[in-house]
């Protein structure tokens, strides 16, 4: 909205320009951001349609979620990674968590480690 503009004639002014703007009945907005997620909690949403584009506006007030990066590493994975490269369980652990749970990337650094 521009300030100090009369609701009703921007709406006009909208409509000559083909602008569509939909009010959504939403009641949680999460945003993923890596290591946190945003959530609004009953904002008001709009969606706004100008020239085929799409663009949702969002209005409230965040909270933040800090998110559990570590990866989870079951005993199979840890089973795999030791038989694979002939390493100790302990370390085909160690090695899993270095490379976030990743068992390919586990092997590679074990294999070539021993070469």
């Amino acid at each position: 909205m521009i300030p100090g503009m009369n609701p009703k004639m921007m709406k006009q002014a909208m409509k000559r320009m083909g602008i569509k703007e939909e009010a959504l009945e939403i009641s949680q907005v999460i945003m993923k951001m890596g290591d946190k997620e945003l959530i609004f909690n009953e904002p008001q949403v709009s969606k706004v349609n100008m020239m085929g584009q799409n663009t949702f506006q969002v209005i409230g007030e965040p909270t933040i979620r800090e998110l559990d990066t570590t990866p989870d590493i079951n005993d199979e994975d840890i089973k795999t990674v030791a038989e694979q490269t002939g390493c100790s369980e302990e370390k085909a652990k160690e090695t899993l968590e270095e490379c976030k749970g990743d068992l390919a990337e586990a092997v590679i650094k074990l294999t070539e480690g021993n070469e």
